[in-house]
């Protein structure tokens, strides 16, 4: 007991922002879950500190993770976050999670950048320079440096990507439409935009995982960087958002993301015989950032630098971490590309991520129209996060004309991206698409922007 009043008055130090009841209650309910494993966890405890070789409980299952409550200890400690990317200093605040649970979350508003972040290379301007990464999911698949070769073996396949001369095309959609069917995606950041994000601190685990897809939210790193999973495939949209080395880029509002875990790419491009280096300090063991259900995000190893043998299929598992001296529960990064988590065990909270931009992913968009990200319990919307689907659609890689046939059907993007991809994505169902669109297939086919040249 001694021990989690200590741990958490490092907790109510980084909470000073709180003032008033609200503050007691969240505090009050961390000290109930630290208080109700201190007890059984003693003698865990003491082997951890004693003995390096610590044993790890076998936590697999078939399908999702089962753990003894459906709650678990509080893992964020603001202390760890980097000051450099805040717009304003984190605070705990009310929120409400997807299952309707009223709970406790992490404010966290952060510039587009970390002012302490360097950030690149991506697209190359010709075939004799070297760019950032991708992963190829067509023949010959795998994690590549975008350079000369890979640009040629895609030419082989039917995409090209470069003129005569070998210079390559570059767009930056965030400010006009590629005149070219194939071009390496380079946007330039907005350095006025802000983002919102709310992670809850008491962790909540879901009846069901729920699986991430294309470009889902999958939190915030310690740097105050966000993250998402994979990003869209080049056979859908015909163009290449190009990762740096460090698996981020710029989303088309303006603002700069994660599609990998960051801190332990050294383990990928070992494992993957790419031959890359991330700038930033690596660290296969270290904690990466917070999952957007508070879970943790860790490097590939565990604390004692082996390979995790237990993991379930959202690769986490109940087990030791850096810092501290009890079990949690966490997530673990791969030595595969992309390194991170397939699906999030744990319950989100509503609304929890926005930006001001104007465009991309959690944009609050001027003249009236609306996105999932501001709306997200219109009855869709809840009907799909009741029945464990916590995704949203995204916007990001969308193909030139996509909005406009959007536009013609009188529909939103995020609808029309969102059947699609419920559809079978690169080849939808069209005949399902308009069904659940309420419109013909005749003007659905119509309107759509034709498929990448290849």
């Amino acid at each position: 007991m001694v021990k989690c009043v200590s741990q958490l008055s490092i907790i109510k130090d980084n909470y000073s922002g709180i003032v008033g009841k609200g503050a007691m209650l969240a505090l009050t309910a961390m000290l109930t879950a630290c208080s109700s494993n201190s007890v059984q966890t003693q003698s865990d405890d003491l082997e951890h500190r004693h003995n390096k070789q610590a044993r790890h409980d076998h936590h697999k299952e078939d399908d999702h993770v089962k753990v003894a409550s459906t709650r678990t200890a509080t893992q964020i400690n603001f202390s760890l976050f980097n000051k450099a990317a805040m717009v304003k200093d984190p605070k705990v605040v009310s929120c409400t999670l997807v299952n309707g649970d009223a709970a406790y979350c992490a404010k966290f508003v952060v510039k587009y950048l970390p002012e302490d972040l360097d950030i690149g290379p991506f697209c190359p301007s010709s075939l004799d320079r070297e760019g950032g990464i991708w992963e190829w999911d067509g023949r010959k698949s795998g994690l590549y440096r975008v350079d000369g070769a890979f640009f040629q073996m895609l030419a082989e396949q039917g995409y090209t990507f470069y003129d005569e001369k070998g210079r390559v095309y570059i767009t930056d959609f965030a400010d006009k439409k590629s005149p070219h069917e194939h071009s390496c995606i380079n946007v330039a950041v907005d350095k006025e935009v802000e983002i919102t994000m709310l992670i809850p601190t008491e962790p909540v685990i879901a009846d069901a995982s729920s699986k991430l897809g294309v470009v889902d939210k999958v939190g915030m790193t310690l740097s105050g960087v966000p993250i998402f999973s994979d990003a869209p495939s080049v056979q859908q949209t015909g163009h290449i958002p190009v990762l740096d080395t460090c698996a981020g880029h710029v989303d088309p509002g303006g603002w700069y993301h994660y599609h990998g875990t960051a801190t332990d790419m050294a383990s990928v491009y070992e494992h993957e015989g790419v031959h890359a280096e991330c700038h930033l300090a690596q660290d296969s063991s270290a904690l990466f950032g917070y999952a957007f259900d508070g879970i943790g995000i860790y490097g590939s190893h565990d604390e004692n630098g082996r390979l995790p043998t237990d993991l379930d299929t959202c690769h986490g598992h109940l087990g030791y971490v850096q810092g501290k001296q009890e079990k949690v529960y966490h997530y673990h990064a791969t030595e595969d590309f992309p390194n991170l988590p397939p699906c999030l065990s744990g319950v989100v909270a509503r609304n929890n991520f926005s930006t001001t931009a104007e465009t991309g992913v959690g944009a609050v968009k001027n003249k009236g129209s609306q996105t999932m990200a501001e709306h997200p319990d219109e009855p869709d919307g809840q009907r799909r996060r009741m029945q464990g689907d916590q995704s949203e659609p995204r916007g990001e890689g969308f193909p030139p004309g996509f909005e406009e046939a959007a536009q013609t059907l009188g529909v939103s993007v995020d609808e029309l991206f969102q059947a699609l991809n419920d559809a079978g994505g690169p080849n939808a169902d069209i005949g399902q698409v308009a069904k659940v669109l309420g419109i013909s297939e005749e003007a659905l086919t119509a309107a759509l922007p034709q498929p990448p040249q290849r």
